[in-house]
Formats: C-alpha cells, structure tokens, sequence
C-alpha cells in the first residue's frame, strides 16, 4: 500500500511539475498587441530648429536629448542578451550589438551616459557606449564599479548623489534617489549595491541596482522633463519640481494592484504637473533591438492593463499619452 501511495504522489508531482512548465512556456510566448496603441506613436520630427530639443528612443529606458549642440543618452542598452542565456550563463556587451544601435540611432558623439540605475539591462553596456562617444558615464557609486570594471579611466567617471545637478550644455540634470519597481529581482525598498569593479562576463545577477535614479532634466530654453525609468517611486521625493512631459517606467506595472497604480501615478506624473506621458521600459529586452518591438511576455507583465490604466488617468487628469517611435527623432 506505501509502495503505491508513494508511486501515486511522484506522478501527481511529476504531473504538476510538467502542467507548471507548460504554463510558464506558453505565457513567456504571449505578449499583448501593440496595434490598438500605433495611433498613438508620435511622428518622426523634421529638421529641428535652433536650439530646439528633440528625443531619440532606444528601447527598454535608452533615450537621447540633443538640442544640437549637445547630446546625451540614458543607459544605453543594445546588447540585449536572450532570455536562457541571461538565466543560465555569464553575459557581458555584445560590442556588434552596441555599435549598430549607435548606428541606427545615429549617435557618433554623446556628452553623456546617464544609467537609470545598475541593472544590466540598464547599465550592462554603458561603459562602452561611453568609450564609443567620448561620453562622461555618469551615476552611482555602483554605476561608477561599472566602467572601471571595463576600463574606462577616471576622466570619464562622474558620480553623483540624489539632489545634484549636473550641467551638460544647456542642460541641467537633476539626480532624485527613487526605488525600483516592486519585482522578484528587486524588492523595491532595499538598495543592493556593487561593491568593488565588475568585469563581465558575469550573471545578469552581479549588476546590482545601486542607487535608482528619478532623472529630472531641465534646458535653458525653458523645456523640462522627467525621465522615471522604473515603475517604482518615493512618496514626496519630487515635490516641488516640474516637467511638461514623463518618460514613464511601465516594467511590471500591468501586474501591479490599482492601489500602487494609482499611487505611482500620483507620484510622478501629478507631482511634477506633466501634461505628457511616454511609456518606457515595456519591450521584451530578452529580444534583438529590431522593429516590430515587442511587449513583455504576459508572464511578467500586462502591457494592455498598463495602456488602458494610463490612458483613463490621463482622460481623467488632462494628460496625453503617447508612445516613443524607435530609433528616430522626435520632438515633445
């Protein structure tokens, strides 16, 4: 009788392990359509005038401001390494990778490379976005064990604590210390630091997040924005600074209860007093930079709850959304 007991509990277990598996393949290869939201994507701009600042998107929270003078660039990220060979080998940059979305974004020279924070999604490829374009890499401590990790030297090293400006051109960039989204992988209130210079290959693990960034980003012209590169937040922590448009963190938000939707949103948005919103972070990182990009797998992620939430709060509160087009120039 224990004999069978035993036998029937391995097949129930191994049946249950199989049914789980099965679950998670087909809902890693699900993603929502991004067709109901292409009305929504902002044209690529014309010649710029003067002194007028346009946008560039690179995927995940990878964006390049440029007024002509000078430009700069959040993260970076273009190596994007699959999903299995995140979880299960040491990655590092892909250098044909980084070169052809420089290429595509037509980037040859950067003041600047801002990591929202120091995961590798974010920070992974910095380093050598900054050695292709002669760019400061500027964050955290963490951020700063990046570079020297790949060899970039001390002139090119700039970190920063929350409250500072930085001056880049016309720009003036304001570093506010936020949280990360709520994940498995961060748990959204403790700050995970990198402790001594991180040479890849190395787990996906080993980029710690560091210091999370609100980026607050100003120009002489008047313009302001505010660039949220996770759907985390500070409860006050941007009170008293404004931005005509945000650059909104949407990564796992769609799992996310109303409650810290609504809270997020209060947060960002409404404290800064945006009448714009483009989310980033939504695309599949786990793959190519390449059109058509492709939502988070539903596993992760609900890309339809996130557009459906933001769109009703802006009705409701007089802020547009639209999304970012890849690779090209646009203006806000």
């Amino acid at each position: 009788m224990m004999r069978r007991i035993v036998k029937a509990v391995f097949w129930l277990a191994l049946a249950a392990v199989l049914l789980l598996t099965a679950f998670v393949a087909v809902q890693y290869h699900r993603a929502p359509s991004l067709e109901p939201y292409r009305p929504l994507t902002l044209p690529a701009a014309d010649k710029a005038a003067p002194g007028a600042v346009q946008v560039r998107f690179g995927g995940v929270a990878t964006l390049v401001f440029d007024d002509g003078e000078t430009a700069w660039m959040t993260d970076g990220f273009f190596s994007r390494p699959g999903v299995l060979a995140t979880a299960i080998t040491r990655i590092g940059p892909d250098a044909q990778r980084i070169d052809d979305g420089l290429r595509r974004m037509g980037v040859t020279r950067l003041a600047a490379v801002v990591p929202v924070h120091s995961h590798y999604d974010h920070a992974m490829d910095s380093p050598v976005v900054a050695q292709r374009t002669g760019a400061r890499l500027i964050g955290s401590a963490s951020t700063m064990h990046i570079g020297r990790g790949l060899g970039l030297p001390a002139s090119q090293l700039q970190q920063v604590e929350s409250g500072e400006p930085v001056r880049l051109g016309k720009f003036t960039l304001r570093f506010i210390a936020s949280r990360h989204s709520p994940t498995p992988y961060s748990d959204g209130h403790s700050v995970e630091r990198i402790d001594s210079d991180l040479v890849p290959p190395q787990r996906a693990t080993a980029w710690r997040e560091g210091t999370v960034w609100s980026i607050h980003v100003a120009h002489d012209s008047g313009r302001t924005w505010l660039v949220q590169g996770s759907a985390g937040f500070v409860p006050g922590a941007l009170a008293g600074l404004r931005a005509e448009t945000v650059f909104l963190g949407t990564g796992t938000l769609g799992k996310k209860p109303e409650a810290y939707r609504e809270q997020f949103w209060n947060e960002t948005v409404k404290a800064v007093g945006a009448r714009q919103v483009l989310p980033i972070h939504w695309d599949n990182f786990w793959r190519p930079l390449e059109l058509p990009l492709q939502a988070m797998p539903l596993l992760l992620d609900d890309f339809e709850v996130v557009m459906q939430d933001l769109q009703a709060r802006g009705l409701r509160d007089g802020v547009r959304i639209r999304m970012p087009p890849l690779f090209v120039p646009f203006t806000l």
